[in-house]
């Protein structure tokens, strides 16, 4: 029987795993962004004080949940998808499965799921969603995927826009690369969805420099 990989519960988010969570953006992540990528963070005074929340990124490059993580100095289990839980690359399949993540069909949402984002939030870890749904370079922002919003009012969870701006590659030496990561306004659940997606592309764009075409291309879909 396959393995399902979308359902957690609440003892998957215990104190061991919490621990070696923050160990790990302590000794791992912050270090190796510092001395590889001279990361700075923006915005802090932005982050809400409750675990009700949803985080939200921009998604260029498979560094991008631990970079999140480490701005809001948060435990985040975030949404993935499945085949990263059956990559060849056993580290990366390891780090996806220790650090809380949970596979979610994008497309359609199952039960199992919805079952595991009130577990994360029945805990001190917060969400996180990269609407984008897949990892885009071109510095536009257009397609996304709602099902954050969604979530967002099922659980009465604030929505954190995160920008990841710089990333050019994966660095191969010390100081090679700049990342900047900028914490927008939590926007809240209780606004109607087109303004919580008019709200998040907005911030997402200011934050970044990003051309915002969502508006474009949701004409485009009606």
């Amino acid at each position: 029987m396959e393995k399902n990989y979308n359902r957690r519960t609440e003892k998957d988010y215990n104190i061991f795993r919490t621990t070696f969570y923050m160990l790990f953006l302590t000794f791992v992540v912050l270090p190796v962004t510092k001395l590889m990528y001279n990361i700075k963070i923006e915005g802090r005074e932005n982050l809400p004080k409750n675990s009700r929340v949803i985080y939200t990124a921009n998604h260029v490059s498979y560094i991008d949940p631990p970079l999140v993580s480490l701005a809001a100095w948060k435990n985040i289990a975030y949404m993935a998808k499945q085949e990263l839980f059956k990559d060849d690359d056993r580290l990366l399949r390891f780090l996806v499965h220790i650090l809380g993540a949970f596979a979610v069909n994008r497309e359609k949402p199952e039960i199992a799921t919805f079952k595991t984002v009130k577990s994360v939030f029945n805990t001190n870890w917060s969400l996180g969603i990269f609407p984008q749904g897949k990892i885009v370079k071109e510095p536009i922002l257009s397609n996304i995927h709602k099902g954050f919003i969604m979530f967002a009012k099922k659980f009465q969870a604030d929505i954190v826009p995160v920008g990841i701006c710089g990333f050019d590659g994966y660095a191969k030496k010390f100081f090679e690369k700049h990342i900047t990561v900028k914490i927008g306004t939590p926007i809240s659940y209780k606004l109607n969805e087109d303004d919580i997606v008019r709200e998040w592309a907005n911030q997402i764009c200011e934050l970044t420099g990003y051309e915002n075409k969502v508006e474009e291309a949701e004409q485009v879909l009606a």
